[in-house]
């Protein structure tokens, strides 16, 4: 009797000392747990704050917008430009000389995954591209590279599909490409004089309604779309190296090429 009585006695302990183990193996699971989810609510308010840091710090001169899409869309409607939509159209365009091809020079090259068939644009933009990467090379000593000409609508579908960044095919935000008058100029790379430079430069252009600017964040490129009102522009100038002021504003105007188009 005494000895069942023990090992009555002896389960119960066991029984016990079970229930009292489950009991701190749930609680320390619980802590871990909650660690856990501390650790990622810390990890996630990190990235949050170095995400909201990275927007503060990164203050363009010229920052990415709808109505900058649509002032670049309504300069290609004023100049009845088609947008390019095939290869055989863009051949076309080329024979007939309304596309001219963008040459390699002292102060200009291009990214080599560019293909040579995109290196066009049409004569003004060129004109443009030739006079920044004349006055950027004797200023720097450094070459401007261009990254993207050109594109038909063939060619932006595809970008879209891995880029989502990548403007329209159609509508008022489409992408100016289509029609060949912008071009995209690598930012990365450069320091913050030779950013400041080029800011500048196109902070005039922009006042006097002849280019459109938006500095990419994400592929870290000018990309600049060029009024055809720039080649009678250039005309009347002698120095080109001159037409940076010493001190401008830090924003550009931002209305200014649909201001002047409306006049027209």
């Amino acid at each position: 009797m005494i000895r069942r009585a023990l090992r009555v006695s002896g389960f119960a302990s066991r029984t016990c000392s079970l229930a009292l183990l489950a009991c701190f193996i749930l609680i320390g699971s619980s802590g871990s747990a909650f660690a856990v989810r501390r650790s990622h609510r810390h990890r996630f308010l990190h990235i949050l704050h170095l995400s909201s840091l990275g927007r503060l710090l990164w203050n363009p001169m010229f920052r990415p917008s709808h109505d900058s899409l649509i002032r670049q869309n309504e300069e290609v409607d004023r100049l009845e430009l088609p947008r390019i939509a095939d290869d055989i159209e863009l051949e076309q365009l080329k024979a007939s000389h309304d596309l001219v091809p963008i040459a390699e020079s002292e102060g200009l090259h291009f990214d080599r995954r560019l293909e040579p068939s995109r290196r066009y644009c049409r004569p003004w933009t060129r004109d443009f591209v030739e006079d920044l990467s004349a006055v950027y090379y004797h200023q720097f000593h450094e070459k401007i590279q261009v990254n993207s000409a050109v594109r038909t609508v063939k060619i932006q579908k595809k970008l879209r599909r891995h880029n989502r960044n990548a403007a329209p095919i159609e509508g008022d935000t489409a992408s100016s490409h289509l029609a060949g008058i912008t071009v995209d100029l690598q930012r990365r790379g450069m320091t913050k004089g030779q950013i400041h430079f080029v800011e500048y430069y196109l902070f005039y252009l922009n006042a006097l309604g002849l280019v459109e600017p938006e500095e990419e964040r994400h592929q870290w490129v000018f990309h600049i779309m060029v009024s055809d009102r720039y080649s009678e522009w250039r005309q009347t100038q002698t120095a080109f190296s001159a037409i940076i002021p010493a001190e401008v504003p830090m924003r550009a105007p931002g209305t200014v090429v649909s201001a002047v188009s409306a006049t027209d």
